[in-house]
């Protein structure tokens, strides 16, 4: 805990936070401490967690926040300006001397830490006081401050989640809209999207509730005599349906202007970097987010947030995991960010370069714009296979032409990387069978996660280029429609060739609102007779493997809609052990004793590809003794199953 001597230092910075003319105002600490007893993290020695609330004055006036969303109906203070505040946490070196001077900003996913569990191997973040929440302590080995900033006025807010209060749009009405697909029969469901608003008291007609059977089907109206409303949880009469897709639409009143939430994250990082009051002085912010998180970075950056108001560059690097060519949906009336996106926030302009749009006429790119075009950050975009097959992300449309009918070459500040035969997020491991048809894959892409990180570090900091990027292309085969896809006939699994494409969100900022509900192009990383794909960065799993890995599974026919994918799930499809299990089962792949000679020769080529990634940049050459450690943990699980290990 802080000594009276720290505390009296610190009321200071509080105090001094305004006077300095930044857009914090000030910052209300509920906690700090040593972090996990004050032992040393690598040279950056001993670190301290700094918790409390942050305090925002926002100018309305200022062309930089002329683009949040009904801005102008927000209540301001007798200086004319608005004023909001955000849940803060801080782990930064006791001596900030000792850090790296790189604030990592880990964009809260639905409130939630993910920088921690992911990059350090760890357990899941909660409120960073045990030794499991810092795993091997890679980030703060290397000096990170890392930095989480609430964002998201419809998170349910505790301990271990971080959220904005903002100010309301006052005296507005509408109707907001919210879909559910349940996996299980029940009479009740929470409509998890509307959680953010309250029913307003009116006539039933302002409230519908539809059901359709396939994702393109028709709606059909529920009658309202067969269900009632409670916040936004529906009781319904016979019960809902499972695989069947929901939606709620009812009134509402007074929306939050949730596109502040850019605003908060645009002036944490600012304030970390040029104030003199930071608590944790810095040289370069690098922001980082995952699947919601990133497809919030993706809007950051479209909508000009990059720039603060004094028109300074806010994140100096930017990596984008699992977004796709996504953005979300928070700078609107009525936005859902909550909502998982799927099939409803990938909107043109896809790719970062300004192209021209085939089905509106309009030249745009998502940062060749005149709110983004001088602001630039260095960025990774990051993608599982999934972010290709499902949930209209189509992340192939962030290299490609808007029609996919060509490759594109991305600018020199950016980098794209496809990681080759995985899910949104791996698996355990052993895989399951959970709700999908197929076991889950577990394939661990965060080995190329640390090493990227590192890379970008280096690139903004010393100037070092990263890795080149590495994802499928038209011109060398190894991006293909869907329905061309040459994945091999396995026994009893499904090919995913006739997975239908999504089509466009609205764009409000385009004409034409950039042709909502045009299809999308369905584009796909190619897969060799095995079905693992042949480009992107792949992994010992996939260029040694045991198994298939997809970046697609299709619902377990216990949750319904078994044609359907289930979203963001791979597969995991294994060889069978000897040559006769795979004859008697059909299956047109070599089995694991026609491939390996032995678990001493797999273990050694699982070493030459980990090795092989090392010296290109794709993995840390200290991760691959633990990648040799879990290919032969794998090994002797599959042994173990089938009786026939080496």
């Amino acid at each position: 805990m802080m000594t009276r001597t720290a505390s009296i230092v610190w009321i200071m910075l509080v105090l001094r936070a305004s006077s300095a003319g930044a857009e914090v105002s000030r910052i209300d600490v509920s906690s700090r401490s040593l972090v996990h007893g004050g032992i040393a993290f690598g040279s950056a020695g001993p670190y301290e967690r700094i918790t409390g609330q942050v305090h925002f004055t926002i100018d309305p006036a200022n062309p930089r926040n002329r683009v949040i969303t009904d801005l102008e109906k927000a209540r301001t203070n007798a200086r004319g300006q608005v004023e909001l505040s955000a849940d803060l946490v801080i782990l930064r070196p006791r001596d900030p001397s000792r850090g790296n001077g790189v604030a990592l900003v880990d964009v809260p996913n639905r409130g939630r830490k993910i920088a921690l569990a992911s990059f350090n191997q760890a357990g899941a973040s909660r409120d960073l006081s045990t030794s499991g929440e810092f795993g091997d302590g890679f980030l703060l080995n290397r000096g990170y401050t890392i930095v989480w900033v609430g964002w998201e006025f419809d998170v349910a807010r505790g301990p271990n989640v971080l959220g904005i209060d903002v100010p309301v749009a006052g005296g507005t009405t509408g109707v907001v809209r919210g879909i559910l697909t349940p996996n299980e029969r029940g009479t009740e469901a929470a409509f998890g999207a509307l959680a953010g608003y309250a029913p307003r008291a009116a006539a039933a007609t302002e409230r519908t509730l539809t059901r359709r059977d396939t994702r393109t089907g028709p709606a059909v109206v529920i009658p309202p005599g067969r269900w009632r409303l409670e916040g936004n949880v529906v009781s319904l009469d016979g019960g809902f349906e499972p695989g069947r897709i929901y939606e709620l639409a009812y009134a509402s009143a007074d929306p939050p202007i949730g596109g502040l939430g850019f605003a908060a994250v645009r002036d944490t990082a600012s304030w970390l970097k040029y104030s003199t009051d930071s608590p944790a002085p810095v040289r370069y912010a690098m922001a980082f987010g995952l699947s919601q998180s990133g497809r919030f970075l993706r809007d950051f950056l479209y909508l000009g947030f990059n720039a603060d108001e004094r028109d300074r560059l806010v994140f100096d690097a930017v990596m984008a995991h699992i977004a796709g060519a996504s953005r979300t949906d928070l700078n609107r009336r009525w936005a859902t960010p909550i909502s998982p996106g799927q099939y409803s926030e990938t909107s043109f302009p896809f790719a970062d370069v300004a192209l021209r749009d085939p089905v509106t006429g309009v030249t745009e790119g998502a940062l060749d714009n005149r709110r983004a075009r001088d602001h630039q950050p260095k960025i990774f975009y990051t993608n599982s296979s999934v972010e290709y097959w499902g949930g209209a992300r189509s992340a192939a449309l962030i290299h490609t032409t808007p029609d996919g009918s060509a490759d594109l070459e991305l600018p020199d500040h950016e980098r794209a990387y496809l990681l080759s035969g995985t899910q949104h997020g791996p698996s355990g491991f052993p895989p399951e069978v959970t709700n999908g048809k197929e076991p889950n894959n577990p394939n661990n892409y965060w080995w190329t996660m640390r090493a990227l990180l590192v890379a970008m570090g280096r690139w903004v900091a010393d100037g070092v280029e990263p890795p080149p990027s590495r994802h499928p292309r038209l011109r060398d085969g190894t991006l293909v429609s869907a329905g061309a896809v040459a994945f091999p006939e396995l026994p009893s699994v499904a090919p995913p060739r006739a997975v239908a494409a999504g089509s466009r969100a609205a764009n409000p900022w385009l004409e034409s609102e950039g042709a909502p509900g045009a299809p999308l192009p369905l584009l796909v990383p190619e897969v060799d007779a095995d079905g693992n794909e042949r480009a992107g960065v792949r992994l010992p799993d996939v260029a040694v493997p045991l198994a298939t890995y997809t970046g697609w599974n299709f619902r377990n026919p216990r949750i319904g809609a078994p044609e359907e994918l289930f979203p963001l799930a791979g597969s995991y499809l294994p060889f069978a052990a000897t040559r006769a299990e795979r004859e008697r089962a059909g299956d047109p792949r070599p089995s694991i004793e026609e491939r390996y000679a032995s678990r001493e020769r797999y273990l050694a080529r699982v070493e030459e590809a980990a090795t092989a990634l090392a010296k290109d940049g794709y993995v840390l050459a200290d991760d691959v003794p633990l990648m040799v450690g879990r290919a032969g943990e794998h090994w002797d699980w599959r042994a173990r199953r089938t009786g026939a290990g080496r």
